[in-house]
């Protein structure tokens, strides 16, 4: 199956880095390499793109897309990694940084990769295809950590039956598929619930493909490492697509750009802490026309950052 993403916020990504044509980027989403070909249709010569992903599909893909083009590196690397990489490329800093976090269209449109409830297939949902897998985590997490899991992750109102029918379930047979677990949400959910707020499934699924892939863990620590491998005046622009993410996102943020910390009383400043970063602007949404061209993008935020030092 062809590598096919949609990105979303196309354009207001892109430009919201201000490329210097001989400047240095990095994509550390670059999955279908649609933002990265729009970069590098406005570098020169001189400029460099390091295009990062996990999944090894997306390592494919972007090596035969951008084939015979010399000022592109395609790393298969999680982001959380971009420093490791970066010493090893002998990158000093980035002019400019992208990441389009959460499951690319590809991964949910491919079946056996078991990231959707559309379609039966192997519970796995593994980006890297490496480590720990969905099946893993249902079939041998303790009705607790699942609880757990399915909350923090899902902010699932029913996460303690779901996961009780969970646990009670995989003793008799375990969890192979995606439809067997999705069958097991819908049966942990009250009836007048299944018929709100779209498929029953969605909240539970999005908790485990975030457990499985450490994506709430690795995030405020990448965000870190992403705007301190900044040239100072570079661009960090980030594109989230639930609450959680893009909460720790806004937080992570909203840090870079706190300055004086001395209490209110005090007349003048003894801290000398000034803002490290300066936001172009607190959030963009999809416009109307792109959420009836691509009805995903619905949740997306893209949240952008300038480093002042």
């Amino acid at each position: 199956m062809e590598f096919n993403h949609i990105p979303v916020l196309f354009y207001e990504t892109v430009d919201s880095l201000n490329i210097k044509p001989d400047g240095i980027y990095g994509d550390c989403t670059a999955g279908g390499g649609g933002h990265s070909a729009e970069i590098l249709s406005r570098l020169s010569d001189k400029g460099r793109l390091i295009a990062f992903d996990r999944d090894p599909d997306a390592i494919k893909n972007l090596t035969e897309k951008f084939k015979g083009k010399e000022n592109i590196t395609i790393v298969k690397s999680n982001y959380c990694e971009i420093d490791k990489r970066m010493a090893e490329l002998g990158i000093e800093a980035f002019d400019g940084i992208i990441a389009d976090l959460g499951v690319s269209s590809f991964q949910l449109d491919t079946p056996e990769r078991g990231f959707s409830f559309h379609n039966d297939a192997p519970l796995d949902m593994r980006m890297s295809k490496e480590g720990i897998s969905a099946k893993d985590i249902i079939n041998t997490y303790s009705e607790k950590e699942l609880i757990r899991i399915f909350t923090c992750y899902g902010e699932e109102k029913f996460a303690k039956s779901i996961a009780r029918l969970i646990v009670a379930r995989r003793e008799k047979t375990p969890y192979e598929t995606t439809f067997q677990l999705a069958e097991t949400i819908k049966d942990g959910i009250p009836a007048r619930a299944r018929r709100e707020g779209g498929h029953p499934a969605r909240r539970v699924f999005q908790a485990v493909r975030i457990a499985v892939n450490g994506e709430y863990e690795d995030l405020t620590p990448s965000v870190e490492k992403m705007f301190d491998a900044l040239k100072v005046g570079g661009v960090l622009s980030i594109i989230t697509f639930h609450s959680l993410e893009d909460r720790a996102v806004k937080n992570a943020f909203k840090k870079f750009t706190e300055g004086c910390t001395c209490p209110k009383d005090f007349p003048v400043c003894v801290c000398g802490k000034t803002p490290r970063g300066e936001l172009q602007f607190k959030s963009l949404a999809p416009s109307q026309e792109e959420l009836e061209r691509n009805p995903r993008s619905h949740s997306a935020r893209l949240r952008s950052i300038i480093k002042l030092k």
